[in-house]
């Protein structure tokens, strides 16, 4: 009996030794996550050109400045694919996995509310980037912010491309001299705000510009190269010589327009778009498209990295950079132009 009493306690103290160092690991395990800034990035699509030099340029600011301070930081990204509800999911385990702050990059800008929620329960800090939630949304909570451009200036930057190149060589844009420019419009989504946007006031600073238009078609290309070279045949085919410029809502759908010129053997370059992407500029660089908007993706990268570097060490993004009172911090923009 003596025996198994001893036993039996020399067990219990083995066991509650084992606990203890269990413990202990975990704690020393909880410490050093501590000790990590995580960083969740959503994207809503990772195939999207800008999106995908945007984040790259993320990782790249997060890799160098980790080197240079010894301070841990850890980004974790997760790709939507376009599906709000994956989005959705893809943030709460961002949550359940206690990352400090959030960078996201919406499916849907008007799922913003549910996103916001779930972060102020867990009281997780988020930056919105590329694609504005409406103002309602961003007043929610100080710990908000949204990073991008202004899209009424995106598209009256993209008019000025056409206005000039109209000005400088009117023949060569309105080449049945009516004095009215025929074009299409190729939009990247139903209802986002900034292809409205951009679509809406890149026509109206040419008309400001005392210039005619005339919309012979246009349609929906989801920002992607090959919609918008299906509906460049479509138009091409049915308008011919009649289209004298294609007004693009980005890049990649101007560069779709141009592999369907090359496909159909056209001599036509009055194309015009907007992010600047390395491949739209050596299109523009090329003489292929008049010009585009560039919308510094790498400074969209940096913003986003001071904003969450703030944001999770228990600052401000007001304390670091500017914020509007619409709690939006704006990336710069500027034109570049065929000679």
């Amino acid at each position: 009996m003596k025996k198994t009493t001893v036993f039996l306690l020399a067990g219990i103290v083995l066991f509650c030794m084992a606990v203890a160092a269990g413990l202990l690991l975990r704690t020393e395990q909880k410490d050093e996550s501590n000790g990590t800034i995580k960083i969740g990035v959503a994207i809503y699509y990772g195939d999207d050109t800008f999106i995908s030099n945007v984040t790259n340029s993320l990782s790249d600011i997060v890799a160098k400045y980790e080197q240079e301070t010894g301070v841990r930081l850890y980004l974790g990204t997760a790709d939507a694919q376009g599906k709000q509800e994956t989005q959705n999911n893809q943030i709460e385990r961002f949550l359940a996995l206690d990352y400090d702050v959030l960078a996201v990059n919406l499916v849907d800008r008007t799922n913003a509310a549910y996103i916001i929620d779930k972060a102020m329960a867990k009281n997780v800090p988020v930056i919105f980037f590329n694609r504005e939630p409406v103002q309602a949304d961003l007043q929610k909570w100080d710990r908000l912010c949204y990073i991008g451009t202004d899209a009424v200036e995106n598209g009256r930057l993209e008019g000025s491309i056409v206005v000039d190149a109209y000005h400088a060589d009117r023949a060569a844009l309105d080449k049945n001299g009516d004095g009215i420019l025929q074009y299409i419009m190729i939009e990247g989504e139903i209802r986002h705000q900034d292809a409205v946007i951009r679509t809406e006031e890149s026509i109206q600073a040419i008309r400001d510009a005392g210039i005619a238009v005339e919309k012979l078609d246009g349609g929906i290309a989801d920002w992607e190269r090959s919609q918008a070279a299906a509906l460049a045949e479509q138009y091409f085919r049915e308008y011919g010589d009649q289209i004298e410029v294609i007004i693009c809502n980005n890049d990649d759908m101007a560069l779709g327009v141009i592999d369907t010129i090359d496909r159909l053997g056209l001599d036509f370059r009055s194309v015009v778009g907007i992010d600047g992407t390395p491949q739209g500029l050596k299109a523009v660089q090329e003489g292929r498209m008049l010009g585009t908007v560039v919308i510094d993706y790498q400074a969209h990268a940096e913003l986003i990295f001071q904003a969450a570097y703030a944001l999770a060490t228990g600052q401000r993004a007001e304390d670091v950079m500017q914020v509007g009172q619409d709690r939006s911090i704006r990336a710069p923009m500027y034109v570049v132009k065929s000679e």
